[in-house]
């Protein structure tokens, strides 16, 4: 066929299309083989993204992880020594929703120390030993600022009353000097 006849024989093919570039809903074939124009293809992306369901606002912060109890565990690891036929450890973990990898640590640990071990281990910054001495330094500190304030306080006190005996001319017995002033 010459040029024009191929012209005519794909625009059966864009029938989906209308003139102004929305898509027509009485005709929903469209081929994949007939090339589109730009300006057609952007205005049926366009259609079919209005079309589709505005995404969930709701979003999980944070995803939670998942914890697995003691017996939970040692019950996986007994259940998978039990397994005998070819795939049925790989069935055990399909049903449970499990890794090889965790069960393979699950053994481990089991092996290690059974039950105890197989406790959740806790997460995050291990906490420090308190030092026996630390309290006690802590009180003392606080007793000591307590004790400054009130010096600093009296001295004050006293500084006031010389100055008032000065203005009212009462003489003051100056207390004699001790060795460690």
């Amino acid at each position: 066929m010459n040029s024009k006849g191929e012209k005519k024989a794909e625009r059966p093919q864009l029938r989906a299309l209308e003139r102004d570039g929305t898509p027509d809903r009485s005709s929903t074939t469209l081929s994949i083989a007939a090339p589109l124009q730009p300006s057609t293809a952007t205005a049926a992306t366009a259609a079919a993204t209005a079309a589709a369901p505005p995404p969930d606002p709701e979003v999980v912060e944070r995803p939670v992880r998942r914890t697995f109890t003691a017996e939970f565990k040692r019950r996986v690891v007994e259940e998978a020594d039990a397994c005998s036929g070819p795939g049925a450890i790989g069935a055990l973990l399909r049903r449970h929703g499990l890794y090889s990898s965790l069960l393979a640590e699950w053994r481990a640990q089991y092996r290690r120390g059974a039950l105890s071990a197989l406790t959740p281990k806790k997460r995050g910054p291990k906490g420090q030993e308190r030092n026996p001495l630390a309290e006690r330094l802590a009180r003392v500190e606080r007793e000591k600022a307590r004790l400054e304030r009130r010096l600093k306080r009296a001295e004050l006190i006293i500084a006031v009353q010389k100055k008032v005996s000065e203005l009212l001319g009462i003489p003051l017995n100056s207390p004699e000097p001790d060795e460690n002033d």
